[in-house]
């Protein structure tokens, strides 16, 4: 039987089940059950070509015989059933042998979902999600966040792209699969969760505390903005679902007909990924026919490219924005746009999720293996390597903060994270301050007294758990400001520049 490109999914069992979205690229096969991403059904229609065909025979590989390998694997587990100290469940071997042989295979995105699993993955195929709102995948052995989800309760603690989770409620996660991981981590809205972290670049592990909260799938976004005398759209795709598309066409032709842009900035930032053939309906907005958009490279077969049913190039300046949170189908957008049509491609280096996946359902459970890579359109690896900007912006360092953390008053001569933190805070919001070190000297406190003032609360110089908590909600509307947005900004000077 045939597999359309209508059936290259997000490989977003991990997200749901936190509440998140797709980090990659699945292939689902005609037959099983209907496929899902972002809580919404697979389109089952499309005029433009298939993006692959994927054969499957219905004769029996072993020709109705047993192979010597299933006669030992049979024999094994009787041995096991019969002999073993404890009684035992032939169905809990049968599941531990798929998932030993998945594990063997080395791959973080191949993955066995018992019937358990199954049914949470199910479960979790709704318009919004109870969680924190992070995507996560398993990374040299450890559960790694991809990205937190643009306003999500995570992003709002500080969880960033690349945090290594260690541990959830005080529960070590090293030796678990991200599913076991992510059932820890989901839970109802309103009730808090304790992550461990282990970041990039930071000495010891820090802890943050998230509360879980309803997570709306929503995905594109626009607003115009003026710059040098210029009117700009800016679309902000936050994730690729099966009405992606169209959000973004009828947003798009609302910007060129009613608001006259002179320029769009695409922002793909944090976008996990989603489905390809979302992808490939926005960039037909962009690209000739006869334009590659993407390349795959199977096993033992010559890499493909392939087309979008393109409307060619824009009579105006687009630039595309990026960071290390932008994975799999945004990588694909970002790499096309920059390698076919040479936009400027403005932020930091991306994920490097560049693999696809097959999910086939197995009795009561899901497999899913990753069948082939896919490139950029002029063949460059992705994979474990991502995107790389033409134009590396990075943002003020407050971006990158997480909350404070701390039960205690922070207040003069004290030496500790915390205040690092609070002193990054104040420098952010215009503070003046000589260091940013942890130490509470005398200007940090000066600094606090005027943030105090500023603020109507009582100036005392100390940073008690009023003043820490203004002082949060102060940054994260800064962060929120697209002033404070050095990337953002960039991508407006680059398209109004001429």
């Amino acid at each position: 039987m045939n597999i359309s490109k209508k059936f290259f999914i997000g490989m977003m069992v991990v997200a749901l089940l936190i509440g998140g979205l797709a980090t990659g690229l699945t292939m689902q096969a005609m037959g099983t059950t209907e496929s899902q991403d972002s809580g919404e059904t697979t389109e089952t229609a499309d005029e433009s070509e298939d993006l692959t065909q994927y054969e499957e025979s219905s004769a029996d590989p072993h020709d109705g015989e047993v192979s010597d390998d299933f006669q030992s694997l049979d024999l094994a587990m009787d041995i096991i059933e019969q002999n073993f100290v404890d009684e035992i469940d032939r169905d809990e071997l049968m599941n531990g042998a798929i998932e030993g042989m998945v594990e063997q295979l080395g791959d973080p995105y191949s993955e066995y979902l018992d019937e358990e699993m199954t049914e949470q993955f199910n479960q979790s195929l709704e318009s919004t999600f109870e969680g924190i709102g992070a995507e996560v995948t398993k990374r040299d052995d450890h559960i790694t966040i991809i990205a937190p989800l643009k306003d999500s309760p995570a992003e709002k603690a500080g969880i960033r792209p690349n945090d290594r989770v260690l541990e959830v409620d005080g529960e070590s996660v090293q030796e678990y699969t991200v599913y076991e991981a992510t059932s820890l981590i989901r839970g109802e809205k309103g009730t808090d969760v304790v992550l461990t972290i282990d970041r990039p670049g930071v000495e010891d592990p820090i802890e943050i505390t998230i509360t879980r909260d309803t997570i709306p799938l929503t995905t594109v976004y626009s607003e115009v903005m003026e710059e040098n005398g210029k009117n700009v759209g800016v679309l902000e795709i936050r994730s690729f679902g099966e009405g992606t598309a169209q959000e973004f066409n009828d947003e798009l032709l609302r910007l060129e007909n009613e608001e006259n842009i002179d320029g769009l900035v695409i922002d793909v930032r944090g976008n996990p990924g989603g489905l390809l053939d979302s992808v490939e309906r926005i960039l037909a907005n962009f690209l000739e026919a006869d334009e590659p958009y993407v390349q795959t490279e199977r096993r033992g077969e010559p890499g493909e490219a392939f087309y979008t049913n393109g409307q060619g190039h824009k009579d105006y300046p687009i630039a595309v924005l990026i960071n290390e949170g932008s994975a799999s189908a945004s990588e694909i957008l970002a790499a096309a746009l920059k390698e076919v049509t040479e936009y400027e491609i403005i932020g930091e280096t991306t994920f490097g999720k560049g693999t696809v996946q097959q999910a086939m359902e197995l009795e009561d459970g899901l497999l899913k293996i990753t069948v082939m890579n896919w490139l950029s359109p002029h063949g460059n690896q992705i994979n474990e390597v991502g995107v790389e900007p033409t134009i590396e912006v990075k943002q003020p360092e407050f971006f990158y903060l997480t909350l404070i953390q701390t039960d205690e008053p922070l207040e003069l001569d004290m030496n500790n994270d915390e205040i690092e933190k609070a002193q990054i805070m104040l420098d952010g919001l215009g503070y003046e301050l000589d260091r940013m070190d942890g130490y509470f000297d005398e200007q940090t406190e000066a600094a606090v007294e005027q943030f105090q003032q500023d603020n109507d609360l009582e100036v005392t110089g100390v940073i008690d758990e009023l003043t820490e908590e203004t002082l949060e909600t102060s940054i994260l509307d800064a962060v929120e400001d697209p002033a404070h947005d050095n990337q953002l900004q960039r991508a407006l000077e680059e398209v109004t520049s001429n």
